[in-house]
């Protein structure tokens, strides 16, 4: 067929059906595992390292533990019920789930119809597909004000998936869009509590959470997640350092490094980048005077501009801020670790830009 288009003059169309993994039996009969796979047993076709509990797989069985007690929470998904947790929930709840295909506009323009009509729809879509998507998200359910939950998965930067589905934008665009509410947990248990949450919201609202697993150091503390309310996990008088997401545990460790120094960190999770809590970042920044942001998305229009745009709307002045984030281009392919050193949002990094000698210096005149 394809020898013969080639002798053939003007266009030329050919319409081939594929099939995921067509050679392989293993392959065919499990399409959405082999999509992507980790290495694995070529005979067996199992994984040759045990697959560790991760962000995916959390959400899909908060969604199913959520959903037995409430049948108005539906799934859907384009196309990656695997890749995005949800292939037990399908197991369980078959009638509830909704596989439409590669098509992630109507699966966010089924979610709109869904949702007029009392339906809960969750909706889990990678960061970087949610692009296809954004007028549904603008017309069909901001506009309305219909309750959504529209969970994006792969959020920040994913490694492996390389420069297309780097998740570093999906902060800045949901930001510009009324009506929204969006969060970011910092761990496995965060993102639980923001899932109930969102169930029981009765708003569009739009949770992040990255590619893989939860952070080593664990958190000791989880304060119950309140509307809008950003949590202190440590505080202090010398610096504010507020983080979302996944960077927490980032500003966490900053923290810990400043402590060798003498000098006290306030740490906040903000939690929600829409609403912002107001209240307690003001307080916290005109105690300080002196703000790190760290965020795992684009540096414009995130967590960075929110605070600098609090600090400008309330006519501060003297505060001295330093903001983290991804630059305004596309992030070339790498490991997570690799990216985060190339593009200095790892932890050491952002310690050795603080000026230790002139906040000693200020702490010293403050105790005179």
């Amino acid at each position: 067929m394809l020898n013969i288009s080639k002798q053939l003059e003007g266009p030329v169309l050919i319409h081939v059906l594929t099939k995921k993994g067509k050679g392989y039996k293993i392959a065919e009969e499990n399409p959405d595992r082999f999509h992507a796979t980790a290495p694995f047993n070529i005979e067996t076709g199992k994984a040759k390292v045990a697959k560790k509990p991760d962000y995916s797989k959390v959400f899909g069985d908060k969604l199913i533990e959520l959903a037995k007690k409430n049948d108005k929470i539906v799934a859907i998904t384009a196309s990656m019920k695997d890749g995005t947790g949800l292939k037990e929930f399908q197991q369980e709840f078959p009638d509830r789930f909704f596989d439409i295909g590669i098509a992630e506009q109507h699966a966010l323009g089924l979610a709109a119809g869904m949702a007029k009509v009392g339906t809960i729809p969750v909706v889990p879509i990678y960061s970087s597909f949610y692009q296809r998507a954004y007028d549904q998200v603008i017309h069909d359910i901001a506009i309305q004000n219909l309750p959504v939950i529209m969970c994006v998965d792969r959020a920040g930067i994913v490694g492996a998936d390389g420069e297309t589905h780097q998740g570093t934008l999906d902060m800045a665009f949901f930001r510009l869009v009324p009506n929204l509410t969006i969060m970011a947990p910092k761990d496995f248990k965060e993102l639980e509590d923001m899932l109930e949450m969102a169930v029981n919201l009765g708003k569009p609202v739009v949770i992040r959470y990255p590619r893989g697993g939860e952070p080593n150091e664990k958190f000791e503390k989880h304060e119950s997640i309140k509307y809008g309310k950003a949590e202190i996990l440590e505080s202090g008088e010398d610096i504010s350092i507020i983080a979302i997401g996944k960077t927490v545990e980032r500003a966490k460790k900053v923290a810990d490094m400043l402590k060798k120094e003498d000098i006290y960190a306030e740490v906040i999770n903000s939690r929600f980048l829409k609403p912002l809590d107001n209240e307690t970042l003001l307080k916290s920044i005109k105690k300080t005077k002196r703000v790190i942001t760290i965020e795992d998305g684009t540096i414009i229009n995130g967590l960075a501009t929110a605070i600098k745009e609090l600090i400008i709307d309330n006519k501060l002045q003297n505060i001295n801020v330093q903001s983290y984030g991804y630059p305004d281009e596309f992030i070339k392919h790498g490991t997570v670790d690799e990216l985060e050193k190339i593009y200095h949002q790892d932890a050491k990094y952002i310690f050795k830009q603080i000026d230790i000698k002139q906040i000693k210096a200020m702490k010293g005149n403050k105790n005179e």
